[in-house]
This record gives structure tokens, sequence and C-alpha cells, in this order.
């Protein structure tokens, strides 16, 4: 929450480190992206004389490099396209470049925290500035006065300045579970688990249809009022999701800690490039945010001491979790399970959820120690 001399400060600083993380970038890049210790002798020297302090400067090299790291890390994984296809070579034609509101990494010699005061003593290009006061949660300044350790990022988002902390919490022990909950993930239903909790996907499908056709009208506008509209929108869209994504993921593991169970998820990796979809269908897969949803439930249930596995999915939708009969027809349509073996009828993702909890209470005593005792 800085002045208005303060903000300007920390707004030009954020100008400043990117700009010359770009020019960093082009030298890294011209180079052939050489090791960190290599970047920092052609460069260091002149990030110092446009007035970078020297922690600064470090920062401001290792951002660079650690960019170029992430980007060799995702062509290697294939996350930019196959070897000379449009979106690659793209990506590794030309340099990485930085937004001028980018994150700044700072450190404990750039930045000192007095909890007491709710204030930050911050470096900046036009020297330090003390006193600059935040506002968090309680919950959240508890956390930051008890955990806080490493560095933070300093970001600018809409004219509004962020400090993202990085905290170790420590993970709770985890209890033996009397039993396990299923968690199936879907589209239709964004989750539903074996105790019978469904979370459904038809409020946030309608929500990212009027969203869509809201920016496709703006747009079409072209006016300065349609792109001031447009600015203040963005990013909503993501936001909405990812708090329907916390409140699905505390339900989950409130229930699984309240019982006593754990939690079984499905491995869900890779599956945009699996799957085969026509093209109006693809907007709603890449859409479906169920990574963020299966990280929230990961850390929510570490933080619990809730027990948590991985299962495979293959065939959960169309095995028969009373008989275990397995027939791609059991899957009548997107709602309905009917098994061509015992005849039981159920609810799809409902029954998936139970071969899921079943699997996973299998991956658990597989992994588990043995406790019979030995035999003398």
């Amino acid at each position: 929450m800085p002045e208005a001399e303060e903000a300007a400060a920390l707004g030009s600083t954020l100008r400043t480190v990117n700009d010359l993380a770009c020019w960093v970038s082009r030298v890294a890049f011209a180079r052939g992206v050489p090791r960190e210790y290599e970047l920092r002798q052609h460069t260091y020297a002149h990030l110092k004389a446009e007035g970078l302090g020297a922690q600064a400067a470090q920062h401001v090299i290792k951002k660079v490099r650690d960019a170029y790291t992430a980007l060799h890390a995702n062509l290697r994984a294939g996350h930019l396209g196959k070897p000379r296809s449009r979106r690659r070579v793209k990506a590794e034609s030309k340099p990485i470049a930085f937004r001028p509101e980018a994150a700044q990494p700072y450190d404990d010699r750039c930045l000192s925290w007095q909890y007491d005061q709710q204030t930050v003593s911050i470096w900046t290009t036009a020297g330090r500035i003390k006193n600059v006061r935040f506002a968090c949660s309680g919950d959240a300044l508890k956390t930051l006065r008890d955990y806080r350790k490493g560095e933070s990022d300093l970001i600018e988002r809409d004219g509004v300045f962020y400090l993202v902390a990085t905290c170790g919490v420590p993970e709770a022990e985890a209890y033996e579970p009397d039993g396990f909950i299923g968690v199936d993930l879907g589209i239709v239903n964004i989750a539903t688990t074996s105790t019978g909790y469904q979370a459904a996907g038809r409020g946030l499908g309608r929500y990212r249809k009027r969203q869509l056709a809201l920016r496709a009208k703006l747009q079409k506008k072209r006016t300065k009022s349609a792109k001031r509209r447009l600015k203040e929108r963005s990013r909503r869209e993501t936001r909405h999701v990812k708090n329907t994504n916390h409140i699905i993921a505390k339900t989950i593991v409130t229930e699984a800690e309240r019982t006593g169970r754990g939690l079984s998820l499905e491995e869900l990796k890779g599956i945009r490039t699996r799957v085969r979809l026509r093209k109006p269908q693809r907007v709603t897969l890449h859409s479906w945010a169920f990574s963020q949803l299966g990280d929230f439930i990961v850390y929510k249930a570490k933080r619990a001491g809730v027990p948590l596995v991985f299962v495979d999915p293959a065939y959960t939708s169309q095995t028969c979790a009373e008989c275990g009969h397995v027939d791609k027809r059991n899957r009548v349509n997107q709602g309905l399970f009917i098994c061509r073996g015992c005849g039981v009828v159920a609810h799809a993702d409902r029954n998936a959820s139970h071969n899921i909890a079943t699997r996973g209470e299998t991956v658990w005593n597989a992994g588990r120690e043995s406790r019979v005792p030995v035999t003398p």
C-alpha cells in the first residue's frame, strides 16, 4: 500500500530492472545462453553502471538464466510443440523478453519486513524506501511471521503492487486412514467423490461461455471504452475458476479429515496431448483447470495430514464397482452406468469414484510398511 511517491519509485524500479533483464537476455541469446557465472562476467559491470545495486544486478542475471532454463525444460518436454513446428521455432528464434511490470525477486538484503507495524523496507533505483505499508489477512500475517523464508517477488498488476512471499509451512503428520475417498474429476461434474459429494460444472461452464461472448463483443467494437472494459475484465475468469477450485478442494479435504480417511486421485498428467477432440470441444478441454484443482487438493491434504495417493484412471468409467466387470458398453451415456454383468444401475461418475477409492486403498496397502509381528 505505497504512497504516491513510493508507488512511482516502485514502478520505475520494475520498469528499469525488466528493461535491463531484456538486455541481459539478448546478450545471453547472442552468446548461446552461457552458464550463470559466465553470463555474469559479460553483464554485471554494465548493470552496475546503469545504477543497480549489487544484489539487484545478481537477481536480474539469475532471473534471465532461470527463464532460459525453464524454456529449455519446456522444449525437452514437448510443451511448445514438435521440432520445426511454428510455435517451437518462434520460441527458439528470439531472445526471451520480460514485461515492464514482471516480477523482480528480492532477498533479505534488499527487503526487510516489520510484521508488528505491517511495513517493509525495500530497495528501489531511487534509494531504499522505509515504512512502506502492506495489507494482508490475519492468518496470512501469522503464516508470514512464522514461516517466511527465502526470496520475495515484487510485481505490479493493474496499477496495484504485490509482494509474493515464500513460506515454508511444515506438513502435518499423516494419520493411518480408515479407508479412502475416491475423487473422479470431470467437465460436466468438476469433482465427484465416493461419499456422495458432487460439484457440478454447469454453472462454471455457463460463466465461461458468457465471458467468452462478452470478450468477443468488446473486441469487435475496438473503441477506447471497449478496450478499457476489456482491461478491467482481464483475469476475472481465471480468478473465478481459482476461487471455485479452492472451495471444492477445501470441501473434499475437510470431509476426509473429519472421517479419518485418505484421498485417492486420478493421475491425469498429459491428458491434453492424449485426447483427440473436435474443434468446438477443444476450448472446453483446454479451459478445464483439473491440474489446478488437483494441486489445491494435494497441498491442502498435506497441510491437514490427510493421506493421499494417485492411481491409474484407465477403465475406471467402464468398470463396475460392484462386480468388477469391464465393458465399454457399461457406460451408457455421460451420466448413466449399467453393468452388463450384474445389472447394477448407478451414476457414471459416482461409480468411477468408487473404483478410484478401491484402487487407492490397494496402492496404499501395497506401499506401506508391514505391521505383522516378526516370527521368532
